[in-house]
């Protein structure tokens, strides 16, 4: 019987790292869990640990990983508890696991991820801010280090999966492409008059009307700035030029993406909007396992829509375009200030219109710089949260 494959699960214990555990744990033949990270979840992570022994567990938050550490002492488990940024790099790179899935939301999760790279793992990136803020290097590392890196967006997984394999991420002129098309379901707003949108609630934004996700990620789901984070992750992934991809509106989430050929040829990946699917497809690759997920049942599926975005309605779509053709840090600085205003949304200091004026006002003011180190890239990231937390300050009061 061959080794079971080592597992880290950089966040687990949010959407996609319980969803990751869902598939791990119908596939116990194959993969162990290795290590387990959460920021302050103790409860939670205290769980998965009974539930899936890791050797590792890490909580990010240092009174939080005291307390676990305890937890996990009375408990009689023998998971060695570490704290911290240095926590996550130590298990990104543990040689005990081969995979590491790369699910800490925001760019939180850039650090561990890039360190998982460098070490040469098979890298499951839902961290689509690894590749926002560090694109050029983050990309480099994975070449350098021959680490493998699989997409667990559902829309670039299944871009990766409509590609020929030897073909996938080294440009789309290779494989014959003429152009990517992303689509996005619009969220709960797609046709919510515009005139209202301002006294929309955090639980509004949240309620998605597909998919079970984390509130900032519903929330950027709304406002279609996930997408734009997309566009700029599919530029790196795939070596696509901006121009050739395109955002599709389709608000049933059945195809999650399409490549189309120069042929004339569109190859698209259908599923019901379950993380499961890209997870085990990444997990297995070049091969296939269960994931759980409920199949397709075309004769109930119902028409297709697809339409063009609203950037009316959308403005953060187009200011991701806008920072992507820019270069540079312009994607950290997009990135860093539209974290600043979702969080500032969630806890109902500004108004979800609000969320792409602090972008834009932010991107005004913060300069972009080339993308050549590591330290210019931290830099600017916390530049531009200083410059949007500025904004949101002077306005909040007045409930903008």
């Amino acid at each position: 019987m061959n080794a079971r494959i080592g597992v880290t699960v950089l966040g687990s214990t949010g959407s996609i790292g319980v969803s990751t555990l869902d598939v791990l744990g119908r596939h116990a033949d194959r993969f162990r869990v290795v290590a387990l990270t959460a920021h302050r979840d103790v409860e939670g992570l205290f769980q998965q640990c009974l539930r899936h022994e890791p050797d590792y567990a890490v909580m990010v938050d240092l009174d939080a990983a005291e307390r676990l550490r305890d937890r996990l002492r009375s408990a009689g488990r023998p998971v060695e508890t570490l704290a911290g940024a240095a926590g996550l790099e130590r298990v990104a790179t543990v040689p005990e696991a081969a995979y590491v899935m790369a699910a800490i939301v925001g760019a939180a999760g850039l650090l561990p991820t890039l360190a998982a790279a460098r070490a040469g793992k098979r890298v499951l990136l839902a961290n689509k801010e690894a590749l926002v803020m560090a694109g050029p290097l983050f990309m480099a590392a994975a070449r350098e280090h021959d680490a493998e890196l699989l997409p667990i967006d559902s829309e670039h997984n299944a871009v990766f999966q409509c590609l020929p394999p030897d073909r996938a991420i080294k440009g789309l002129d290779a494989a014959g492409v003429r152009r990517i098309l992303l689509t996005g379901s619009g969220g709960p707003f797609r046709a919510t008059p515009l005139a209202q949108l301002t006294d929309v609630t955090p639980d509004q934004a949240c309620a998605h009307p597909n998919w079970r996700m984390g509130r900032k990620i519903s929330v950027d789901s709304a406002t279609m700035m996930n997408k734009g984070l997309e566009v700029i992750e599919a530029h790196w992934l795939f070596a696509a030029p901006p121009e050739r991809i395109e955002v599709v509106v389709h608000p049933q989430s059945v195809i999650h993406s399409m490549v189309e050929y120069e042929d004339g040829s569109v190859l698209a990946q259908l599923g019901n909007p379950d993380m499961r699917t890209p997870i085990a497809h990444a997990l297995a690759w070049p091969g296939r396992l269960m994931s759980g997920s409920v199949f397709l049942d075309f004769a109930r599926l119902g028409p297709l829509e697809f339409h063009a975005p609203d950037l009316a309605r959308f403005p953060g779509l187009r200011l991701a375009f806008a920072t992507l053709a820019t270069g540079g840090t312009a994607p950290t600085i997009l990135n860093a200030a539209n974290e600043v205003a979702v969080q500032a949304f969630l806890d109902r200091r500004i108004r979800f219109t609000a969320i792409a004026a602090v972008v834009e006002w932010t991107l005004e003011r913060v300069s972009p710089r080339g993308v050549d180190t590591l330290a210019t890239i931290l830099a600017d990231d916390a530049l531009a949260r200083a410059v949007a937390g500025e904004w949101i300050a002077a306005r909040a009061s007045e409930g903008r």
